[in-house]
């Protein structure tokens, strides 16, 4: 008996015999999309498996007490951290092995987000992070028979994208189980593009350790200049303030006149100049009105991993976006949050992330060159921009600062020669990192292309753009 099953915005419908439902027995009109059957369709052309025949075991980690990120103790990988197929830093926290039990990651482990925020986002563990831990949020997948290096390459490909999309369950609280992820289909591919993909994978992750050594070159560079290598800010518990400076800061809150803030300044200014942001930089004052029916690239605070001011965007039109996407922008941008500013969403917008490209007005942007724009960059991403974007920082759950405050940022200015090496040291960072992201979707590519057509045109196509990167 055939089931007919509708989309009521569309006039679409799929019809599907009752044998041919799933092993779930999923009867939701939405498992069933033209869309959904005609990519079970090309995966059912080849040798494949469901997910739940290569499964070996399923498994979440454990609610454990975490200790700030340190690299000597056991990374603890929550959500946050399980991005498309490879674990970020951004947020991580550690947990001492000595007061917990808990299991370790290995080479080969498939994480995804169980439920939540980012629900359904997987990543693989590389050796880098093998030996380490994860929370109850994530699941752990153990497989066989096919590689985990092109799995995950296949999850994160437009194709595998769309299956966990079909299997994720709930509407206002979507979540990853093993029923649901068992029904994605997976095709057996050939030893070349499983060996192209872990390949892509692992060198992607040593470009991204690579640059995240080269940044930290830099900001270590720049605080041993000002003498501030081992700096930490004491915050006292008791301290005063003048009833002059309460009046002209407009300010009557103590944290605003926590000696801390001062204390960084006082060390730097008997060392070099220093001048206003606001100075040094000009910031864009222009805003427009997005067009309803044009596509934009659009940058919000969301967009900037903390871990390396990566800058990426979304694609929404005119109509879709928020009231503050306001500022225009072309690439090249300094941009510093405004809101919860010592989070440290800052970054410096590609040149290559094309037209139409639109900032949120949460942040503050600045037009500046080089070597100065990097400069600036590590500057107020360091402890010096950390604390004295503190300072005025107003609200509690929410705390912003204006743009006069990020102007007002005192820059300590260091030799020409040495803001190069800092600015060669940034430019490399972020170049290692481009060169990651494009052996990744190289990799996405190649699984599409053999799925959509075959193996030997995916292969060529991948020469072709791995020639096109070298030049």
């Amino acid at each position: 008996m055939p089931l007919i099953f509708g989309d009521e915005n569309m006039a679409v419908f799929s019809i599907v015999k009752l044998s041919e439902l799933e092993g779930a027995m999923r009867i939701d009109a939405e498992y069933y999309k033209p869309e959904y059957l005609g990519i079970d369709r090309s995966i059912k052309r080849f040798s494949n498996y469901l997910l739940s025949q290569i499964i070996v075991s399923f498994s979440s980690g454990r609610n454990l007490p975490q200790v700030p990120y340190d690299i000597r103790q056991v990374a603890y990988i929550r959500t946050q951290n399980v991005r498309p197929i490879l674990v970020a830093r951004e947020g991580m926290t550690s947990v001492e092995p000595s007061v917990n039990k808990f299991d370790l990651l290995e080479e080969g482990d498939i994480l995804f987000v169980r439920v939540g925020e980012g629900v359904g986002n997987s990543c693989i563990i590389t050796p880098h992070w093998a030996n380490n831990t994860f929370s109850d949020n994530v699941i752990r997948l153990k497989i066989k028979e096919i590689n985990p290096y092109f799995v995950i390459v296949y999850l994160n490909s437009k194709l595998g994208s769309k299956y966990l999309e079909r299997v994720k369950k709930g509407s206002a609280r979507s979540l990853i189980s093993k029923e649901n992820v068992g029904l994605i289909r997976i095709y057996k591919p050939s030893e070349e593009i499983v060996s192209f993909c872990k390949n892509s994978v692992i060198e992607a992750q040593e470009l991204i350790i690579h640059g995240e050594n080269l940044y930290s070159q830099a900001e270590t560079l720049l605080l041993e200049e000002l003498g501030l290598k081992d700096f930490k800010p004491r915050y006292e518990k008791t301290y005063t303030a003048n009833l002059s400076d309460a009046f002209s800061a407009h300010r009557i809150d103590a944290e605003y006149f926590q000696p801390a803030y001062e204390e960084v300044i006082r060390k730097i200014e008997d060392i070099t100049e220093l001048k206003p942001l606001g100075k040094l930089a000009n910031r864009v004052k222009l805003k427009i009105k997005p067009e309803n029916n044009k596509l934009y690239r659009y940058i919000e605070i969301s967009d900037v991993l903390i871990d390396i001011g990566e800058v990426n965007y979304t694609e929404r039109l005119g109509k879709d976006l928020p009231p503050n996407a306001r500022i225009p922008v072309k690439g090249g941008e300094l941009i510093i949050s405004k809101v919860r500013p010592t989070r440290g969403a800052i970054g410096i917008i590609p040149y290559c992330l094309g037209e139409n490209l639109i900032c949120s007005s949460a942040f503050s942007v600045f037009n500046v060159n080089s070597p100065l724009k990097e400069y600036l960059y590590v500057i107020t991403r360091s402890i010096i921009g950390r604390l004295q974007l503190e300072k005025p920082t107003k609200g509690t759950s929410y705390p912003t600062i204006e743009d006069l405050d990020v102007e007002k940022l005192r820059i300590p200015l260091l030799p020409l020669s040495t803001q190069q090496k800092i600015a060669s040291l940034v430019q490399q960072s972020h170049e290692a990192r481009r060169k990651a992201k494009e052996l990744i979707e190289i990799a996405k590519r190649a699984v599409e292309i053999a799925i959509e057509k075959n193996e030997e045109e995916a292969k060529r196509e991948v020469e072709e753009a791995i020639e096109e990167e070298i030049k």
